[in-house]
């Protein structure tokens, strides 16, 4: 395994000599802060620390487990858990990697995401990959699932000494998950459009998560995650291939932007169209409600650990319950970093949040794609 330890000084040494930290340096009146220097130091000692200890404590059991490690890689395919956002991808995609046997990479098609894990970069949000157009894209995530960390495209995207601590805790995370083989598991609500070219090209397991309605739209309106349907026309194989039914409707959104409300309802409807779609086409494919999954975690959980050939452990089902208990909060903070919840008082929370005049409209906007998914007692 390549030193971690060596590695974090040549990160420093690259980002001293790198023109966008001296840019840093020149608005900060030339001086490195003292608190920033200590706060670096502490990082890298850290990280040599926790690697170098790992990597002793584990390099005679991974000798002797060499050949049943390798007869694993061979069975388990890469993972990826997409779906609508705001459907507990996050949740599920972070119980799944509780398992030692799985490597967690956190939504690569993000126009926000950080390069050193994905150096490709993605012009629209929900960017669509086929064959026609998969040059830019193919090598970049081929290295991403590879856990090919990249020093060189993440050091100019640095902005604050914090930044250089997230970079050498994701080299550190990428170095593990490489050492231990462990299963790449993409969680990626945004690469859902893209499922069908990554399930073929890397040979993934796909889940894919579907939310109620009411709770979709009710999530992105608190939140106030509004959404460019420019994207969606800007992408002409996405249009020809899949969106072609909404383009009358998109173009109208694109021009004049609409009530939060309104576009959280069309957004739900072209997800969950394109997921009927792939319900059809892929049925070795595993789809779930997120309802379903928080109403018994535990048993859907076992089922996907299953289904993912890992091992179900009382560790892994000891996370579970910790972050689906009903001592848990129902609702989250504003944001979407991972928190305990009350899964079940979650599932129909939404009530709260419309007037019946707000539902009845819903509905009648959703029914002809939501009936699929959802009956009159969902509602």
């Amino acid at each position: 395994m390549w030193c971690v330890w060596q590695t974090c000084k040549r990160c420093i040494c690259l980002i001293a000599r790198n023109k966008a930290y001296f840019l840093l340096l020149n608005a900060a009146g030339g001086t490195l802060p003292f608190c920033d220097v200590v706060y670096l130091a502490d990082v890298v000692c850290q990280i040599h620390h926790i690697t170098k200890t790992h990597c002793e404590e584990r390099s005679d059991e991974e000798s002797k487990k060499h050949t049943h490690r390798e007869a694993f890689m061979n069975i388990s395919k890469p993972i990826l858990v997409t779906g609508s956002h705001r459907s507990g991808t996050t949740w599920v995609g972070r119980m799944l990697a509780s398992s030692p046997s799985v490597g967690y990479i956190h939504e690569p098609f993000n126009l926000t995401h950080r390069p050193g894990i994905c150096t490709a970069k993605f012009p629209y949000w929900f960017t669509y990959i086929t064959e026609e157009n998969e040059a830019p894209y193919y090598q970049a995530l081929k290295n991403t699932l590879a856990y090919r960390f990249s020093i060189r495209a993440e050091i100019p995207a640095i902005q604050s000494f914090r930044h250089v601590g997230r970079m050498l805790k994701n080299y550190k995370n990428c170095s593990l998950y490489r050492f231990h083989h462990a299963v790449p598991l993409m969680k990626d609500p945004i690469a859902l459009f893209s499922s069908e070219w990554l399930a073929q090209r890397f040979d993934m397991n796909v889940i894919i998560l579907i939310r109620h309605p009411a709770a979709f739209t009710s999530s992105l309106r608190r939140l106030n995650w509004t959404h460019n349907f420019s994207h969606f026309l800007n992408q002409p194989l996405l249009m020809r291939d899949y969106l072609a039914p909404f383009e009358t409707e998109i173009r109208a959104f694109a021009q004049t932007e609409h009530d939060i409300l309104e576009q959280a309802t069309l957004l739900w409807r072209i997800i969950h169209h394109l997921i009927l779609r792939y319900q059809e086409k892929h049925k070795d494919w595993i789809f779930l409600r997120h309802e379903d999954i928080s109403a018994d975690p535990l048993h859907h959980f076992e089922y996907l650990y299953k289904r993912m050939d890992l091992p179900f452990t009382d560790k892994a089902k000891q996370v579970i319950e910790d972050y689906s208990s009903e001592d848990n909060p129902t609702e989250a903070p504003k944001g979407h970093t991972l928190v305990k919840r009350n899964s079940k008082s979650n599932i129909k929370s939404w009530r709260k949040k419309f007037t019946e005049a707000e539902l009845a409209h819903l509905r009648t906007e959703v029914e002809e794609i939501s009936h699929k998914f959802y009956s009159d007692a969902d509602w």
